[in-house]
C-alpha cells in the first residue's frame, strides 16, 4: 500500500527551515554589517593612522652643531661631512656572518669590530649602529654595487665635529662623543628627549658640554612614503632642522697657544682674566691632548696612553688642579691684616731669618733675616716671619672668614662644569673632614704656615686669578666666563652673555693702593726685578714657590736629590698696568722651582702680548720651555704675524679688540674666511670623561711633616 506524504505539513517544515537559514544568513550579514559599521565609522581614525604608519616613515633630521669660535672669529670646532657604513643588527639576520661578508667589501679592522661590539651593548637591537665611519668614495661604489647581499646594512651621511687647532685649547673647549646609556636614561626623563631623536652625540667636556643646548640646534623631521621593502618612494612633508648657534669665546686662540708653546712639555696652568667684567683671556692647562681621537671613540691605545700618562693630560688644571699658593698669598694676607686692623701699614716686624713656636722653629727662605719690614717692604721682599706672626695673630677661622671673600675654598662660577672648591681651612672644615676626635682639634702650629699659603691651603689656579682680580680692581668681583656671545644662525643677532656681577668687597682705596703699589714694588727691587727688566708698561706682581712634598724638621730641602714629580711648584700672580689693571692672571708651573723662574717669565710674554702686541723670538721661546729665562731676549714677534697652523675665519665675526691693543689681532692664515678643516684623524671605544679623573693634590695637605718656610 502507498503512503501517503502530508504535503501542507512538508512545506512547512521546508518553510521553517528556510527562514531559520535566512535568519542565519541575516545574522551572520548584520554582525559582518556592525563589524564594519565598527571599523570604518568608530575605529576609522586609528586605523588610518596605523595605514599611515605602515606606508609613511618619519625619519629624524638631525641640526648642524653650532660653531665655535675665539673672540677675533678664528674657528675652533667645526663640522664636516663623510659617509659611514651602519647595521641594523635586528634586520641583520646572522650578524658575525654579515660582519665577515663586509670585511671583504670594505675594510673592517679589529677595533672597528670592538666598538661596533660596545655600540651594542649600549644601544637597542633596532638602532642603526656603525661599523665603520668616514668611508673613502671607493669603499662607497663597492658597497653600493653589492648593497643587494646585506640586508639591514646601509650607507649613511653624518656630521663629524673637527677641532682645526688639534690640542691648542682643548681643556676649554672639549670635546663631543657618542651618547652612553646613562646619558640617554638622561635624556629620555627630561624635556629635551623628542630634540634629541637621531642625534647620537653630546657634548661630553668644557663649552661642548656645558653649552650643550645652545650648540645642538633643533631637530627637524622628514615624512617619507616607503614601499613594501622599505625604500623610500617619495617625499610627503618635512620641517628643516635648525642648526645649533655659534658660540664667540672670550678667549684669544693666539694668546692660549704662545702661553701652550712656552709651556712647552712642562705641567700646569695659566688663567688671565679682565678685572673689569670677568671675561677669560686664557685659560690654559698643560699637558693638553687631541679632542679630534674622542669624536669617534678613542683607540685602546690613545687612551691608554692619556689615562695611564704620569703627567696627566686629561686633567684640567686650571679647573681641578689644586696646589698651596705659597708667597702669592701674601698680598691677601696683607689685605685682611688691614680690613681687621690687625696690622697698619706702617707697623714694623723685625724678621730674622727664623719663628718660634713652642718647640718649633719655623725658618725663611735663604740663610738670613730681612731685619725689620713694614707691611709693603714685607711683599716686595717676601718676608717669611712678617705672616707667620701675622697668622698667629689673627687664627685660622678670622683668616678664613676674611680670605673666602675673596673666593678661596668655593667654586668661582665659571661656565664650566666639575669646577673644585679648593681648600680654604677652618676649625669647622676640621671638625668635618676627620672623624677620630684628636683629628678634629685644631692645633695653634697648624695656623703658622697658614700665613704663607702653605698647610692645609690649596686652591686651582682659576681661584687665584679671580681673587687676584678682585684684590687688584678695588674689590669687583665677577663669575668668570668664557662665552661672551651666542649668535643665533638663522637671525645672525648676537646675544651677549655678560658675568655676573657679584657685590662688591669693600676695600677701602687707600688699601688697594698700598697692596697694588707693593706688588709693583715686586718688579722693581724684590723678587720678580730681573724677569720685568726694561718693560714699558707698570705691572704688579708676587712670586711663590709651594712644596708639593713635606720635609722633615731637621731637613734641608734639596732639589737635585728629589724626582721631577716631588720638587715645588712655581707660581706667580699679576696685574697690569698699575693704575686701571685691565688684565689679571695667575700662573702655576709644577715642579719648576722658584716662582721668579719659571712662572713670572711667563707673564711677562702675556703683559708683552697684551700691551704691545709681541709675540716671543724663537731663541726665548727655548729659554721659556726650559725654564732659564728672564727679561725677553732677541727681537719680538708681531704677534699678528705669527701664523695659527689651521685657523680659519668666519666671515662676519668681528673681532673685539683685547685690553691694551689698539685693534685686534687679525689672521694670517691664506684660508681666512673659508671654512676648510683639514683631513679628519682615524676612527677609534668612548672613554670615561676627564672629570672623573683624580684632582691633582699634589701640595701639601697634611700639616704633620710640612716644610717649615716656604720661598717666595
Amino acid at each position: 500500500m502507498t503512503e501517503l506524504k502530508d504535503i501542507e505539513q512538508e512545506l512547512n517544515r521546508f518553510r521553517g527551515r528556510l527562514l531559520a537559514a535566512g535568519a542565519f544568513v541575516l545574522f551572520g550579514f548584520g554582525l559582518l554589517c556592525a563589524r564594519l559599521v565598527f571599523l570604518q565609522v568608530y575605529k576609522h581614525d586609528e586605523l588610518a593612522t596605523r595605514a599611515d604608519n605602515n606606508r609613511i616613515a618619519v625619519v629624524p633630521i638631525v641640526p648642524n652643531r653650532g660653531l665655535i669660535v675665539d673672540r677675533n672669529g678664528i674657528v675652533l670646532a667645526n663640522n664636516y661631512s663623510a659617509y659611514t657604513l651602519e647595521i641594523t643588527p635586528s634586520k641583520a639576520g646572522d650578524l658575525e656572518g654579515t660582519i665577515d661578508a663586509l670585511a671583504e667589501v670594505v675594510e673592517i679592522q679589529p677595533r672597528d669590530r670592538k666598538r661596533f661590539k660596545r655600540l651594542m651593548d649600549e644601544s637597542k637591537s633596532f638602532e642603526s649602529l656603525p661599523i665603520r665611519t668616514k668611508l673613502t668614495d671607493e669603499e662607497v661604489a663597492r658597497f653600493t654595487a653589492r648593497r643587494f647581499r646585506f640586508p639591514g646594512v646601509e650607507i649613511k651621511a653624518r656630521l663629524f665635529r673637527n677641532y682645526p687647532l688639534g690640542e691648542v685649547g682643548s681643556h676649554l673647549i672639549g670635546y663631543i662623543g657618542r651618547i652612553n646609556r646613562a646619558e640617554k636614561e638622561a635624556l629620555e626623563e627630561s624635556e629635551d628627549q623628542a630634540n634629541y631623536r637621531g642625534t647620537d652625540y653630546i657634548g661630553k667636556l668644557g663649552v661642548e658640554q656645558s653649552y650643550e643646548r645652545e650648540l645642538h640646534g633643533t631637530t627637524g623631521f622628514q615624512e617619507v612614503e616607503t614601499s613594501a621593502g622599505g625604500r623610500a618612494v617619495r617625499e610627503i612633508n618635512s620641517n628643516p632642522a635648525i642648526p645649533g648657534n655659534t658660540l664667540v669665546m672670550s678667549i684669544d686662540i693666539r694668546l692660549q697657544a704662545m702661553v701652550e708653546a712656552m709651556f712647552g712639555d712642562r705641567r700646569g696652568a695659566l688663567v688671565a682674566m679682565d678685572p673689569r667684567n670677568g671675561e677669560v683671556l686664557a685659560f690654559v692647562s698643560k699637558p693638553t691632548f687631541d679632542p679630534n681621537l674622542f669624536v669617534d671613540g678613542i683607540d685602546v691605545d690613545s687612551w691608554r696612553e692619556l689615562n695611564e700618562s704620569i703627567d696627566k693630560p686629561l686633567l684640567n688644571r686650571a679647573l681641578r688642579g689644586t696646589y698651596p699658593p705659597g708667597s702669592t698669598f701674601k698680598p691677601f694676607m696683607a689685605m685682611a691684616a688691614l680690613v681687621t686692623g690687625k696690622r697698619s701699614a706702617s707697623q714694623v716686624i723685625f724678621d730674622g731669618g727664623t719663628f718660634q713656636f713652642g718647640n718649633h722653629t719655623f725658618r725663611s727662605h735663604g740663610d738670613g733675616g730681612l731685619g725689620p719690614v713694614d707691611m709693603a717692604r714685607s711683599i716686595v721682599k717676601s718676608s717669611n716671619v712678617y705672616y707667620y706672626s701675622l697668622a698667629n695673630e689673627m687664627g685660622v677661622d678670622l683668616m678664613h672668614d676674611q680670605l673666602e671673600p675673596f673666593g678661596f675654598g668655593r667654586r668661582t662660577g665659571i661656565d664650566l662644569e666639575s669646577e673644585v672648591t679648593g681648600l680654604l681651612p677652618s676649625t669647622a672644615w676640621k671638625r668635618r673632614a676627620y672623624k677620630r676626635p684628636e683629628q678634629q682639634k685644631w692645633y695653634s702650629g697648624e695656623t703658622i704656615s697658614l700665613g704663607i699659603g702653605q698647610g692645609y691651603n690649596n686652591f686651582t689656579a682659576l681661584q687665584l686669578a679671580s681673587a687676584t682680580s678682585t684684590l687688584v680692581s678695588g674689590g669687583q668681583r665677577f663669575k668668570p666666563r668664557l662665552v661672551r656671545e651666542i649668535e643665533n644662525v638663522v637671525t645672525r643677532e648676537r646675544r651677549r652673555v655678560a658675568s655676573d656681577a657679584l657685590e662688591p668687597l669693600p676695600l677701602r682705596p687707600a688699601h688697594v693702593e698700598l697692596i697694588r703699589r707693593a706688588m709693583y714694588g715686586v718688579t722693581q727691587e724684590g723678587t720678580s726685578t730681573r724677569v720685568f727688566m726694561g718693560a714699558p708698561y707698570r705691572s704688579g706682581g708676587k712670586t711663590g714657590t709651594a712644596q708639593a712634598v713635606g720635609v722633615r724638621q731637621n731637613e734641608k730641602y734639596n732639589a737635585a736629590k728629589l724626582e721631577e714629580h716631588k720638587r715645588d711648584h712655581s707660581l706667580y700672580i699679576a696685574f697690569a698696568p698699575l693704575e686701571e689693571p685691565t688684565i689679571a692672571l695667575a700662573v702655576v708651573v709644577e715642579n719648576a722651582g722658584f716662582g721668579s723662574d719659571a712662572a713670572a717669565p711667563i707673564a711677562r710674554r702675556v703683559f708683552d702680548y697684551l700691551q704691545l702686541g709681541h709675540y716671543p723670538s724663537e731663541e726665548d721661546l727655548a729659554l721659556l720651555r726650559q725654564g732659564k729665562a728672564g727679561a725677553p731676549v732677541g727681537t719680538p714677534r708681531v704677534a699678528a704675524e705669527v701664523p695659527l697652523p689651521g685657523a680659519t675665519i668666519v666671515l662676519g665675526s668681528p673681532a673685539a679688540p683685547l685690553p691694551g691693543l689698539q685693534g685686534p689681532i687679525a689672521s694670517s692664515d691664506p684660508a681666512a674666511g673659508r671654512e676648510a678643516p683639514p683631513a679628519p684623524p682615524a676612527p677609534a671605544p668612548e672613554p670615561r670623561p676627564a672629570a672623573a679623573l683624580p684632582v691633582d693634590t699634589r701640595g701639601g695637605l697634611a700639616a704633620a711633616g710640612l716644610r717649615s718656610g716656604g720661598t717666595p
